[in-house]
């Protein structure tokens, strides 16, 4: 009977150990920083490619309105812990290829041909530090689920006009602070206030 109960124990113990830690809100091991210095300010050639799509896109925007914002003109990427940041700036970046690819597309292509180069790259660069880190990270909550929620609905449910508006009126907003911050790490202090994010 002794022998049966050991037995019993040691396989609720081998378990556990497999069934390995519980998650929690924050990464259970160190987050990598990721090199993203070259990315704190694009070449005056890159940027010049993009402010001519931007100001020839605009022109040709049609009549929008959008039922939320997709990105909150109080949005600031220094509300979020310093792991967040790239896990967020990767979902405004894809969002942003998605609907300036649907554009170029359309009838803007060549205008569009080096931004898209451009952003394709530092989209890739994210994606690998993101996939990279030591574990799959938790679960998003607090405001970095409210941003990727709010990314993800609008993709799904606003119109084109309103996704190209959105992301032309973002874009610089996104190449110059968003990234900046992003490559700048624990050097882009963190907001401690709480502004709200709608």
């Amino acid at each position: 009977m002794a022998t049966a109960q050991v037995l019993v124990l040691v396989t609720a113990g081998l378990s556990l150990a497999r069934a390995g830690p519980v998650p929690t809100s924050r990464p259970t091991t160190a987050w990598r920083a990721c090199d993203f210095g070259r990315f704190k300010s694009l070449s005056p050639r890159e940027l010049e490619a993009f402010k001519k799509a931007k100001d020839a896109l605009e022109n040709s925007l049609k009549t929008w309105s959008c039922t939320t914002r997709p990105f909150p003109r109080n949005r600031d990427l220094r509300q979020l812990q310093v792991w967040e940041r790239p896990v967020a700036l990767e979902a405004e970046l894809a969002l942003t290829l998605k609907v300036l690819g649907t554009m170029a597309d359309a009838s803007h292509g060549d205008i569009l041909d080096q931004p898209l180069h451009t952003l394709r790259h530092i989209h890739s660069e994210l994606q690998a530090c993101v996939s990279a880190q030591p574990t799959p990270g938790p679960q998003p909550r607090g405001r970095l689920h409210h941003w990727l929620h709010r990314l993800q609905e609008a993709s799904k449910k606003e119109s084109q006009s309103c996704l190209e508006a959105s992301v032309l009126f973002n874009l610089f907003r996104l190449l110059k602070k968003d990234l900046e911050c992003v490559a700048s790490g624990d050097l882009c202090v963190r907001v401690t206030s709480n502004p709200k994010s709608t």
